[in-house]
């Protein structure tokens, strides 16, 4: 079996797992409970958010733990637009986004807000030029992501926080860091709000961070207690908070070495993919090493995925909560050619993939596009 999909979701890792049934034998009680039991389990979980505020350059008071990314997500915009909508109704995103983004801002518009896209260049990378004249004095907030889950293109973070602070005090800058964290560098200090979640550095599934600074406020989407924040209901889940700050922890500890040796994976696969006159390459080289999208001419990449996973190679098309047989709309953005948008493999790397399986999958892709 060949898993080249790490960017929907990538395996726990042991120590994480470890920790998580360590974490959830040794502590049964609720952290909100008010009797020693749960005093001890709320000792522990206030040493885990601290720990991980540590690794993150962030105070623990501004970690809101949530189900996960598109929960974050979901929080982050509905909460700010609609604590801030005194001031506007204003939204700017690009066409990058995740679902869990670009649906959030749908169901907005639905109640009344203005949604406007920024213009996205070959490279990637948000039109800069574009997002200063959309920006107005309404906007509330620019919804964008750190690392895009398609493309792996990265957008210019501290440009946008240094056009936002110079006339737009009431303006959020968003930043979903999914495929971000515990990959690469984050610019932490540019984003008012920022989301990620555990499974896409070897954590559990269940368990992601929200992100927000001090300054901010949110209206609540789930009611109830007050639980760790004022901002987000629900029982505290120690053992997955305490398995994610594990898996931060480990994925930060070897940031620098995975990354140099995943870089020299993707350089490998697109010099092997670029033989193929049918293969265009859609990510930017700049972009995270983590990602390499492709398209295909002439040939339906959904078929080329089956006749993969009959191998037990495992490749996406797109993202994984994006809608079957429709084009892409990263790739469009950057190409604005709808037929590679209709084709497109995504090939996500890891630490774990060795040299060897980039061969097989090289040379198992160039036996099936011959098929073709």
């Amino acid at each position: 079996m060949l898993y080249l999909d790490y960017a929907a979701n990538t395996p726990v890792d042991p120590k994480v797992l470890e920790r998580f049934v360590q974490l959830s034998t040794e502590y049964i009680a609720n952290p909100n409970a008010a009797h020693a039991l749960g005093q001890a389990a709320k000792v522990k979980l206030d040493t885990c958010t601290q720990q991980m505020a540590d690794l993150l350059g962030v105070k623990p008071s501004e970690i809101i733990y949530t189900s996960g990314a598109t929960e974050s997500n979901n929080l982050a915009i509905i909460g700010g637009c609609h604590y801030y909508k005194r001031y506007g109704k204003h939204i700017i995103t690009t066409y990058l986004e995740h679902s869990s983004v670009s649906s959030t801002a749908t169901a907005l518009h639905n109640e009344g807000y203005e949604i406007e896209f920024v213009d996205i260049l070959p490279n990637g990378q948000m039109d800069l030029e574009h997002l200063k004249s959309l920006l107005r004095a309404d906007t509330i907030m620019v919804a964008i992501s750190e690392v895009d889950s398609e493309l792996g293109a990265r957008q210019p973070l501290q440009a946008i926080r240094d056009l936002l602070d110079t006339e737009y005090p009431h303006c959020l800058l968003h930043v979903d860091g999914t495929q971000a964290i515990g990959k690469l560098q984050v610019p932490m200090a540019c984003a008012d709000l920022l989301t990620f979640s555990s499974h896409k550095f070897y954590g559990l599934n269940g368990c992601g961070v929200l992100i927000k600074k001090e300054h901010v406020m949110l209206e609540p989407i789930i009611h109830g207690g007050t639980s760790t924040t004022a901002f987000r209901s629900g029982t505290p889940t120690l053992a997955l908070i305490g398995s994610l700050v594990e898996a931060l922890s480990l994925a930060q500890a070897n940031q620098s070495s995975h990354f140099n040796y995943v870089e020299k994976l993707n350089q490998r696969l697109r010099a092997g993919l670029a033989i193929h006159q049918a293969v265009t390459f859609n990510s930017p080289v700049e972009g995270s090493p983590y990602i390499l999208n492709i398209s295909l001419t002439g040939i339906k990449a959904r078929e080329v995925q089956e006749r993969l996973a009959e191998r037990e190679i495992y490749v996406a098309t797109k993202s994984a909560c994006c809608t079957l047989n429709s084009p892409s709309r990263p790739v469009y953005a950057v190409t604005k050619d709808r037929k590679k948008a209709l084709s497109t493999l995504r090939i996500s790397l890891s630490h774990l993939t060795t040299e060897e399986e980039i061969e097989t999958f090289l040379k198992a892709f160039g036996e099936v596009l011959a098929t073709f």
